[in-house]
């Protein structure tokens, strides 16, 4: 299969916007190449960590808020990985509307793996930068992401 050429005119963007999306695009194309041998896509792996890391039981309203899913996107997710039993889903007993995802045993070992293998891929991105320079990076990118304006749909 021969490998497909960049177009020079897509090379030569500059604007902070196309960069931004560009560079999203290459480590998210890595990261979702990486949890599809895990059987579980990107955001399911996103929320298996939050699962996983969390304390306290966090409702699917209160979850879907903190990962930056909407509703649907997060409830979609829920149910793929309940198929594959890596999360159940318990009823609130003092509310039947209201669920609380669990993450299980199976769940915690492929969230473990799947994390560890993401690690490395995040580090294989990161080497190509001094130390200086991640920190850099990593300020900017922080300084994007905060701020007045409203974000609009998913994180991923």
């Amino acid at each position: 299969m021969e490998e497909q050429q960049p177009i020079p005119a897509c090379m030569e963007k500059w604007d902070i916007n196309w960069l931004l999306h560009r560079a999203a695009q290459r480590v998210g194309a890595a990261f979702a190449d990486e949890t599809a041998k895990f059987g579980v896509s990107p955001r399911g792996q996103l929320v298996l960590q939050a699962l996983a890391n969390d304390e306290g039981q966090r409702t699917q309203l209160k979850l879907g808020a903190m990962l930056g899913l909407d509703k649907t996107t997060l409830m979609s997710e829920l149910d793929k990985l309940e198929r594959a039993g890596l999360i159940l889903r318990v009823p609130d007993p003092k509310d039947r509307r209201v669920r609380t995802p669990m993450i299980t045993d199976k769940g915690r070992e492929l969230q473990k793996q799947a994390g560890d293998a993401l690690a490395e891929v995040e580090r294989a991105f990161r080497d190509r930068f001094t130390r200086e320079e991640m920190a850099v990076i990593r300020r900017a990118l922080i300084n994007l992401a905060d701020g007045e304006a409203p974000v609009h749909g998913s994180c991923l």
